[in-house]
């Protein structure tokens, strides 16, 4: 072990963080000749975090990239797809299917349930904060609240799930942007006061990074981000943070905030807030005049979506545990809806009767990569189409 608590690549595509019972699993069947044994497995969660009636299916390039060069099939939905867990018939819906000798991907069962299920919740809660949040910027504020190593994960997996723009040098870079920030109160504090940072500021930082400073470390809101105004030619915005540190309600704050700035004639300086914020609180501030949104421990500490890896075959012959149904499954969609529906057919839609159409795509055959893994911006654009087909109130 390293200087850190975290398992390398290596570690991972060896099969070290797997559970121990997956490793006495193989070796019993390999010792009984059963190890290659054709299975398939699908993966299911059978409900969401927090009564969600839908999701955003996330971490399938880090699944297929685990699995590349092991003798299996893989079939899923595409990473950005939003799913409901369960059919309008209440049969779990399938986001991935293993096909292959089951001592292929024994021991990866546990690391590729990690990887789909935190990313996914990721995805899925930013999903729903951009929702809320509509035409305005929301930027990716969480890695501070997991572990480091996570950080290109947690910021690639809230990017494709709709936030603008994300924080992180490291996640910045998995998804082939430039990291978006402000200011933290520490420059403030270190140089003396607001208006010695705002200068500073300024004075040092690139040109190319748009002005928008933190105004709320000394003074009130209304003081400071007048100060920046009148500091600052080139202001973009301001930022308001860590609201349930101050008395009053934080909508009125921004309206003042709002009010003040125009009445002086800087219309077109932009407050951003941040600090607690989710789907829920972000429509109320952005009725009163926010602009902008950076959210972090919502998105990145989102609740974990469980899914669940399951044998359904063994040898051609359905075989299930108790609770789960048996067989390959094929998944359809109706795409003006979005409505589920599992079987071994297409079918009219149970809601608008339109027609469905067939989720699944091969990633993988035989181990080999058959299909090109989309980039980021092309799964967050796809998310966001389908954002507009679904509410953040249950069906």
């Amino acid at each position: 072990m390293g200087r850190f608590h975290i398992a390398s690549e290596k570690d991972i595509l060896s099969g070290r963080t797997t559970d121990v019972y997956f490793q006495r699993t193989n070796e019993i069947l390999r010792k009984e000749g059963k190890d290659r044994e054709p299975v398939v497995a699908e993966f299911t969660a059978g409900a969401l975090p927090q009564a969600w009636d839908w999701g955003v299916f996330c971490g399938l390039e880090e699944a297929v990239k685990l699995l590349e060069g092991r003798s299996v099939d893989l079939y899923a939905l595409p990473e950005g797809t939003i799913f409901n867990p369960r059919s309008h018939r209440g049969i779990r819906v399938p986001v991935m299917v293993l096909e292959g000798p089951y001592g292929e991907f024994c021991a990866y069962e546990t690391p590729l349930l990690g990887l789909l299920c935190q990313a996914t919740a990721i995805a899925t809660k930013a999903s729903r904060v951009k929702k809320a949040a509509e035409d305005r910027e929301v930027t990716s504020f969480g890695i501070r609240r997991m572990h480091p190593a996570l950080s290109p994960m947690i910021d690639r997996a809230a990017f494709v799930g709709g936030l603008d723009a994300v924080s992180s040098l490291t996640g910045a870079d998995a998804i082939g942007k430039t990291p978006q920030g402000t200011m933290p109160h520490s420059l403030t504090i270190i140089l003396g006061g607001p208006e010695a940072a705002f200068k500073a500021f300024d004075k040092h930082v690139s040109e190319d990074v748009p002005r928008i400073v933190l105004v709320d470390t000394y003074l009130d809101e209304v003081a400071e981000s007048l100060m920046a105004s009148e500091t600052i030619p080139s202001l973009y915005g301001v930022r308001l943070d860590t609201p349930t540190s101050r008395k009053g309600s934080f909508a009125e704050i921004i309206r003042q905030v709002r009010w003040e700035l125009d009445v002086r004639g800087h219309e077109k300086v932009k407050i951003f807030v941040s600090g607690g914020l989710d789907e829920d609180s972000i429509p109320e501030l952005a009725m009163a005049g926010a602009d902008g949104f950076g959210v972090g421990t919502s998105v990145s500490n989102a609740p974990t979506v469980d899914f669940s890896m399951d044998l359904v075959e063994v040898a051609g012959r359905p075989a299930a545990k108790r609770g789960k149904f048996s067989g390959r499954k094929e998944v359809f969609r109706c795409e003006d809806d979005l409505m589920y529906v599992v079987g071994s057919k297409a079918q009219e839609c149970p809601v608008c009767g339109g027609d469905t159409k067939a989720m699944f795509e091969q990633y993988l055959r035989g181990g080999n990569l058959v299909r090109d893994l989309p980039k980021p911006e092309r799964i967050r654009e796809y998310v966001l189409r389908q954002l507009e087909k679904v509410s953040l109130s249950s069906h």
